[in-house]
């Protein structure tokens, strides 16, 4: 009887083993030969060529900007701020600024350098242009440009400033060059924009059209 149960036991025990053989995880060795029984996908050709090219290279660390405790350290000192030089204008209305007479700043003042000039060149007649000066010059002695006036909304912009700079410096080289030169406000140069508000205006006030009026 006891020859009969242990021959049962064995032969239970034999099942349990190989059910728990054929369940476990397949070794180091499998997965290596076969990447499928890991749950690993295979590599390509490509891939496996970077891996090799990649392994003894270091990987480079980032910089790093910006972190606490670099940089130049703050001064505690703080800068005295020094007073602005009072400016008094000695120079003669309608006369030509001496700049002899007042040493140059250490800084740009407002004040102080446009002061004097703009009456100087009101009594020299710079904003104008004599006809018999004019009369006696050819056409290539003779320079007039007209200035265009803000848009119709009025509102200045960088572009205002920049051409009228650039239109400056070349009325002001030509007069140093001794021609016939005048600088005169002109039109609007902004037509579409004033011509929309104007019709508007005027289909409000009196219900007519730009075509309703006609070109007279």
């Amino acid at each position: 009887m006891s020859e009969k149960v242990d021959e049962t036991e064995l032969a239970a025990m034999s099942l349990d083993d190989k059910a728990t053989t054929e369940g476990a995880a397949p070794t180091t060795e499998t997965a290596a030969a076969d990447p499928d029984a890991a749950g690993e996908k295979k590599l390509s050709k490509n891939q496996l060529k970077k891996l090799a090219k990649n392994k003894g290279k270091k990987k480079k660390e980032k910089p790093q900007w910006n972190q606490p405790g670099e940089g130049k350290k703050k001064d505690d000192k703080k800068k005295v701020a020094l007073p602005k030089p009072e400016f008094v204008n000695t120079t003669p209305k309608g006369q030509k600024k001496d700049l002899s007479q007042t040493p140059m700043a250490d800084a740009y003042h407002p004040q102080a350098v446009e002061a004097a000039w703009q009456d100087w060149w009101e009594e020299s007649g710079f904003y104008s242009c004599d006809p018999a000066f004019a009369e006696g010059k050819s056409d290539d002695e003779k320079f007039v440009m007209v200035i265009p006036p803000p848009n119709v909304t009025g509102s200045l912009h960088l572009g205002h400033a920049l051409t009228a700079a650039v239109e400056d410096t070349l009325t002001r080289w030509h007069r140093m060059q001794g021609h016939a030169t005048l600088y005169i406000p002109g039109t609007d140069h902004a037509g579409i924009a004033t011509q929309s508000v104007v019709e508007k205006m005027i289909m409000k006030q009196s219900g007519q059209t730009r075509h309703d009026l006609g070109r007279e």
